[in-house]
Formats: C-alpha cells, structure tokens, sequence
C-alpha cells in the first residue's frame, strides 16, 4: 500500500494532475521491473506549460510508494513548491535539474543503478552493437565520465555538454540515463537501454566472442524504429502499461 498523501486533484491544473498520474505510473513500472534501487534513483517530468519547474519523487519513498500526490514540485533553483509532500534527493536534482534546463524539448528524464546497467557503465567500450535491442540506444548514446556524488553544480555543464541532443547516456561507473519528449517516450527508452544492458552481460558471460551489428545499420535504425512504432514512440505500449498498473494497483492514481 502507497504511502498516504492529501490528494491534489482538483488543486493543480488538469495537465499537472494528468502528467503527475504519468510520473507516478512510470516510478511504480519501473519498480515492477525490479530497476529500482531502493529510494536513491530518479525519475521527473516537467510541469506543464512551464520551463522552470518539475515533478520528482519525494526523498524516503520507494518507487512502488508514488502516488500522483506524493510527487514534490521543484524549481530550477532547488526551491520545493510544496515542502509538505518532503524533500527530495540533492544529487538527483543536480542531475535532473541540467537536463530539464538545458533541454526544452525534453519532458521526462529517467536515471537507474540496476546491476546490468552499472556493469555496462563500468566497461571501457562500454553498450557495445551486439544485439537488436542496443541499436536504438546506439545510434544516439553519449557518455559522461565519472566525478563522484552528483553534488557538484559545476559537473551541470559537462553533463549536459556530454548529453548533446542524445536521447540516452551512460554515466561512467554509475548508471543509466534516457530522456524523452514525453514519460511514456523517456520509458521506452529507458526500458530499451536496460535491456541492450542485460543481454550484453548475459552475451559476455557466454565468453565467446560477440559479432557486432555493422555501423551503417546502426545509423538506420532509429527511421527504422520510427516505421515499427507507426510515428508513436513510447505512446503505441503506454496504454497497455497503465491498464497492467490498473489491474495490479490503481493507487498510484492517488
């Protein structure tokens, strides 16, 4: 059971309450995925209609704890909107914070320290084009190197300049990152990153040696993703993620 929160709908705007539902749905998936790590990875989205504010999990709460209400809102400067709903993760908001500044055609941003994705991030050649599923990634991957807790607002600079345009990055020694113009897109990603990240470890472990895709198939792939989505993107399996949730526990409705 969700920890309890004083509801907000009907006290924030329709688009908040509906992007807030979003975000909500997207921490409990992440959860039923087994991504989570305990309470110290992040998901936000921004508030809608603005470029300075975003929504991002209270510090202390697991991911299968989020409701829509529990969400805490948060400006660029680190001012919590609303301080009743807790305090929020200082490193995630250095991260969180660069991109959402940075990148206006960015909504939803997802970081995660699952076992795959940290063992990725700490090999030299780090998300190699060995499977299908790696292509997406692949063909818009950036990296940044690691500097220790995301405390610093210096590194804000050096991540974002490393993040370009891309879509997903992997932070050296640390973890996974995926954006998108939406939660549902920034899920698809992530979903997609995490798993080129679990059959690489699971190829390696093979010991055998591991053929690579060839690069000009990686450079199509993302015309050819847009064909098997119908234009779509994270939208074509969105609605049948949150009819699972809803079958499973409609709380994060909350």
């Amino acid at each position: 059971m969700a920890a309890a929160h004083e509801p907000l709908k009907g006290r924030v705007s329709g688009e908040e309450w509906a992007q807030r539902v979003d975000l909500a749905a997207c921490y409990r998936l992440i959860a039923s995925f087994g991504w989570d790590d305990l309470i110290f990875t992040h998901i936000s989205a921004r508030v809608p209609g603005t470029h300075d504010a975003f929504l991002v999990n209270p510090y202390g709460l697991l991911f299968d704890e989020i409701t829509a209400s529990s969400l805490v809102k948060v400006n660029l400067g680190g001012e919590v909107a609303d301080d009743a709903r807790g305090s929020i993760n200082p490193a995630g908001f250095t991260i969180h914070s660069a991109v959402h500044e940075a990148r206006p055609d960015v909504d939803c941003v997802v970081h995660l320290h699952t076992p795959s994705g940290v063992a990725v991030s700490a090999q030299e050649h780090g998300l190699r084009p060995i499977t299908q599923t790696a292509l997406l990634p692949c063909a818009s991957l950036a990296y940044h190197d690691y500097e220790g807790l995301a405390l610093n607002a210096d590194e804000k600079k050096r991540l974002v300049d490393d993040l370009g345009d891309r879509s997903f990055m992997i932070l050296r020694n640390h973890g996974t990152l995926a954006v998108g113009p939406s939660i549902a897109d920034a899920f698809l990603a992530i979903y997609v990153l995490e798993r080129a990240c679990e059959a690489q470890v699971l190829a390696q472990s093979g010991g055998g040696a591991l053929r690579e895709v060839p690069r000009a198939i990686v450079d199509g792939i993302r015309e050819q993703a847009a064909k098997v989505t119908g234009g779509l993107g994270g939208q074509l399996a969105w609605p049948a993620l949150l009819r699972r949730l809803d079958r499973q526990d409609p709380s994060f409705r909350h």
